[in-house]
């Protein structure tokens, strides 16, 4: 779990919450028809924007701004390590059985490769592909959480245009002007909340998990193409560790 988000959402969601409890009653500000203009029509324009799978597939993208799974770099550093010297000492073939051991499909690709023989330069051209592939995934779920993000104020001003024309056109009883009002002013406050506390916050968090788990990738691969060229394992580790920040870095003795 990305305590990050959660942290941030319990935050911001809490102290907009209590600053309404403080100064009044929190059923003030619930709007099921304000609601519905925000909500449905942000979902309703996002619709037409982007292919329907995209649209369903956006809750898993969700998913990642509250789960963390990136391995860590210096893990990866250990693994490659033992793979390098197992290559070293036995030769590439000797990787094969610990292959099928592997979680992570894009290593698991990247070794299987190299075992197969397949030339570093076709290797890194696959793995490339892969990692380009990726990142489309990933800014497309950014772009439509920055969608929503983008359309749910809107909502919120046609929620505030619609209720101005209700209480107009019932000037003349006065018992109808604050129902309308309230659902003028409402929806613009919840395409505000949706807006800055939910959708766009994601749509960055999913930005920065994305360009973290390419580092990764990058790492990866570079490491498979260090073995599939029999590089030293000293030599392999150099160049992954050139990959971690200057502070966590082993330091040398």
């Amino acid at each position: 779990m990305d305590l990050a988000t959660i942290i941030g959402i319990i935050l911001s969601f809490g102290l907009v919450i209590s600053s309404i409890v403080f100064n009044g009653s929190i059923l003030i500000f619930i709007s099921v028809p304000s609601l519905l203009i925000v909500v449905g029509g942000t979902i309703g324009a996002t619709l037409v924007n982007y292919p329907l799978r995209s649209v369903l597939g956006v809750m898993g993208v969700i998913k990642h701004t509250f789960m963390s799974k990136v391995e860590s770099p210096s893990q990866i550093i250990e693994q490659f390590m033992e793979y390098a010297n197992r290559a070293r000492r036995e030769g590439i073939l000797s990787l094969e059985p610990i292959i099928k051991d592997i979680e992570d499909l894009y290593l698991k690709k990247g070794l299987q490769l190299t075992v197969d023989g397949l030339e570093p330069q076709a290797i890194q051209e696959i793995l490339e592909k892969e990692i380009t592939y990726l990142e489309g995934r990933h800014e497309t779920g950014a772009e439509i959480l920055s969608t929503f993000g983008a359309y749910a104020p809107a909502m919120g001003m046609i929620g505030t245009v619609i209720g101005l024309i209700l209480m107009l056109q019932t000037m003349d009883d006065p018992s109808t002007i604050g129902p309308s009002m309230a659902v003028a002013l409402i929806t613009t406050f919840y395409g505000a909340v949706f807006a800055n506390l939910v959708f766009l916050p994601m749509a960055g968090k999913l930005k920065q998990r994305s360009k973290d788990e390419v580092v990764i990738k990058e790492m990866v691969m570079e490491g498979i193409l260090a073995i599939s060229k029999g590089e030293n394992p000293r030599i392999i580790e150099e160049k992954l560790t050139s990959f971690l920040p200057p502070k966590d870095r082993r330091k040398e003795t």
